[in-house]
C-alpha cells in the first residue's frame, strides 16, 4: 500500500511539473524592455563614454539569450531584468560624462568670452556709464564662472545650466560694450588763442 501511495504521490509531481513547464511561456515582454534599454545606453554614448558598464550588461544579455534558447524562460527572465538595469546604469553613467564634456567646453569658451569682455570694458573707460550695475554683473560672472566650474565633477547638468544663465549676461555686455566703443566720442575743444583751421582758410 506504501509503495502505490509513493508511486501516486511521484506521479502526480511529475505531472505538476510538466504543467508548469509546457505553461511556461518566453518572456518577450522583459526581452524587449531590456533590448530598449540597450538602445537607449547606445544612443546616450555609453560606448564612447561607458565602455566598462555597457560590456558588463551585453554579458548579462548574452547569457539572457543562451537562456532562451535552452528554453529555461524563468531563468531569462531574470536576466533580462538585470540586463535592462544594467543598460540604465550605463546610460546614466555615459549621459553624465557626456554632459561634463559639454560643460568644460562651455567653461572654456565662456571664460574667453569674458576676458575679451573685460578687456573692451577698459577701453570704454568713461563712455560706461552704469558703472554700479556693470561692476555687480562682473563680480556675479566671475564668480558664477568658479562655481560652475567646481559643479562638473559632481552635476555637470546643474554646471550647464548655470553657465547658460551666465552666458546671457556677458552677451549682453558683450553687445553693450561693442556699441560704446564704437559710439563717436566728443570733440575736443580748441586750446584757447588758437585759431581753428576753418577761420584760417576763411581769413586767407
Amino acid at each position: 500500500m506504501k509503495h502505490v501511495r509513493l508511486s501516486v504521490s511521484l506521479l502526480v509531481v511529475l505531472g505538476l511539473t510538466l504543467v508548469f513547464m509546457g505553461c511556461a511561456k518566453p518572456p518577450e515582454a522583459e526581452k524587449q524592455a531590456a533590448k530598449s534599454a540597450m538602445d537607449a545606453a547606445i544612443s546616450a554614448g555609453a560606448n564612447k563614454y561607458a565602455t566598462d558598464s555597457l560590456d558588463a550588461a551585453k554579458k548579462i544579455w548574452d547569457t539572457a539569450e543562451s537562456q532562451m534558447k535552452e528554453k529555461k524562460y524563468e531563468e531569462a527572465k531574470k536576466s533580462y531584468i538585470d540586463a535592462t538595469t544594467a543598460f540604465k546604469k550605463a546610460s546614466m553613467e555615459a549621459g553624465k560624462k557626456a554632459a561634463a564634456d559639454q560643460a568644460n567646453a562651455a567653461l572654456s569658451g565662456l571664460e574667453e568670452s569674458w576676458k575679451n569682455v573685460e578687456a573692451t570694458a577698459k577701453k570704454v573707460g568713461k563712455k560706461l556709464k552704469d558703472k554700479e550695475t556693470w561692476t555687480a554683473d562682473a563680480k556675479a560672472i566671475s564668480e558664477g564662472l568658479g562655481k560652475a566650474k567646481e559643479m562638473i565633477t559632481a552635476n555637470p547638468f546643474q554646471a550647464k545650466t548655470k553657465l547658460d544663465e551666465l552666458k546671457t549676461m556677458v552677451e549682453k555686455w558683450k553687445n553693450t560694450l561693442k556699441e560704446m566703443a564704437a559710439a563717436p566720442g566728443k570733440p575736443k575743444a580748441a586750446k584757447k588763442g588758437q585759431k581753428s583751421e576753418h577761420f584760417n582758410n576763411v581769413r586767407s
